[in-house]
């Protein structure tokens, strides 16, 4: 464990070499990213006893969510704001956990359906307690007030688009 704070270190050089109205965007800027490692890392340790990663829970419970435990791979992409190859590679490993299957769309020949197995609700359930024993234990600030001030950031960033209303839902339906 460091004994001193690097970010406030860092900002504090920012603000000596005359960058000071930078300097406070900066250091929330790698607070932020440095925040994102140390949940990850935890969120990683939790799952790791499930067989799965950050990236193929959140395919899993994507599915789960969805209307008929299934949806294409360009949706899925979509979703979860990754390239196409990202969600190839985390169907293909689940997949051959036996966690999901690869099935052809009924009306579009184009597409590919990632579908839930009931192994893989299994496991979703399963890792989803212990991520959500994991994030009562975490010590946050409100995690409402921040995930909007967080959400504001996002939006002026071009992330989603400003019909986006907070509490608007994104239909989990293959046909979307």
């Amino acid at each position: 464990m460091l004994q001193v704070d690097p970010i406030a270190e860092a900002r504090r050089n920012w603000e000596a070499h005359g960058w000071t109205a930078a300097a406070p965007a900066m250091a929330v800027v790698t607070s932020i990213m440095r925040v994102q490692q140390l949940l990850l890392a935890r969120v990683e340790a939790a799952l790791r006893p499930h067989g799965l990663t950050f990236a193929r829970y959140e395919v899993l419970m994507l599915l789960s969510f969805s209307r008929r435990g299934s949806l294409p791979l360009g949706k899925i992409g979509e979703r979860l704001q990754v390239h196409p190859a990202s969600v190839t590679n985390a169907v293909d490993r689940l997949e051959a956990q036996r966690l999901v299957r690869r099935q052809r769309h009924p009306t579009d020949r184009r597409a590919v359906l990632a579908v839930l197995t009931p192994r893989g609700r299994s496991v979703a359930a399963a890792a989803t307690i212990d991520v959500n024993e994991l994030f009562e234990a975490l010590p946050l600030v409100d995690p409402d007030r921040l995930f909007e001030q967080l959400r504001g950031v996002r939006e002026a960033a071009g992330d989603f688009g400003a019909s986006d209303a907070p509490g608007t839902r994104l239909p989990c339906d293959e046909r979307t």
